[in-house]
């Protein structure tokens, strides 16, 4: 890259947040939902997770799937000791039924203890049964609390409502070429006094070793009062930019990711919000534009944001 290295205007960054050493990293610095593309090890697999983030960060299907998984399991596990103890000992049951209808009454009087609900048509008898049944009863007031806590959490805590193009352009800009990528807010949040910052990693050969670079990408507006609409960032190639004179070939076969950051107030919960993303240089379309997601309505009574074209581009013509 003769280009690259005769460009002395680009400044590196050093205070990137990353190192270095290229190689050193593994994959993208940051994945496309904006998490750190990063394995930690060294301590026991307990003691490197916070359990309540992993439960308020997961996918509602998964998030469900583990809470309806934890009452069946639980439950299962009081029934089989209720049958092991004895299933005379709980009042109410059959003992002429099959085993299996017995286990079966024992695990529904395992699950309307748990939940406290008590109906009363089966009831524990003895010392043995009794005891586990006040257990049980305090394991479910306890359970309750901690997934109603989390339930709360999840849908209390504030998030950054914004999706990001699939893909980043190159594409013509005032005479010249820009580095372009679009967001959207897609949720009916106001989100106000937005800020975007785009950090350039790139992999550089210097004295004969491969090292990271990072340089901070000029924009061409890096705050808006009011994100309502969708918002193309854009860094034009001038040649200050770390980008100049680069081709489809320069981005196919060099090692670089474009890093995206941006935080704006959410007037709902009166706080900051902030959400991540990232592109690799093969997920920039040379050569290409975004094609407008917003118009008018026919009565020119209101704007139409039409969410499902976020990833909408045409090709064209580069200035030579």
């Amino acid at each position: 890259m003769e280009f690259f290295k005769q460009n002395k205007k680009a400044k590196a960054e050093l205070n990137s947040g990353f190192g270095t050493s290229a190689t050193s990293y593994g994959g993208r610095f940051v994945n496309k939902d904006g998490s750190a593309n990063i394995r930690k090890r060294g301590l026991s697999f307990f003691d490197r997770i916070s359990w309540y983030h992993t439960m308020l960060d997961m996918p509602t299907w998964k998030f469900l799937s583990i809470l309806f998984g934890f009452y069946f399991a639980i439950n299962l596990v009081f029934a089989s000791l209720y049958y092991l103890i004895g299933i005379e000992y709980l009042n109410g049951i059959d003992n002429n039924g099959s085993e299996w209808l017995k286990f079966g009454k024992a695990y529904f009087f395992s699950a309307q203890t748990f939940t406290t609900v008590g109906y009363g048509h089966i009831s524990p008898n003895g010392f043995a049964t009794s005891t586990l049944a006040a257990a049980e009863a305090l394991v479910g007031l306890l359970s309750f609390s901690i997934a109603t806590g989390l339930f709360f959490g999840r849908f209390s805590r504030p998030r950054a409502y914004i999706k990001f193009s699939d893909c980043a352009v190159i594409a013509p800009y005032r005479g010249g070429t820009a580095l372009m990528l679009r967001l959207v807010p897609f949720k009916n949040t106001n989100l106000t006094d937005a800020y975007v910052k785009i950090t350039l990693g790139m992999v550089v050969e210097e004295d004969g070793k491969k090292v990271n670079k990072f340089y901070q990408l000029p924009l061409e507006m890096q705050h808006v009062n009011l994100l309502t609409l969708s918002w193309t960032v854009v860094h034009p190639i001038t040649e200050e930019s770390p980008l100049y004179q680069f081709t489809a070939a320069d981005f196919a076969k060099i090692e670089g990711e474009i890093l995206v950051f941006i935080k704006a107030f959410d007037e709902m919960f009166c706080t900051t919000v902030a959400a991540n993303s990232s592109y690799l240089f093969t997920e920039i379309k040379y050569g290409a534009k975004f094609n407008m997601m917003y118009f008018d309505a026919p009565d020119d009574t209101i704007t139409i944001l039409e969410l499902d074209k976020l990833n909408d581009v045409t090709e064209v013509e580069l200035p030579s």
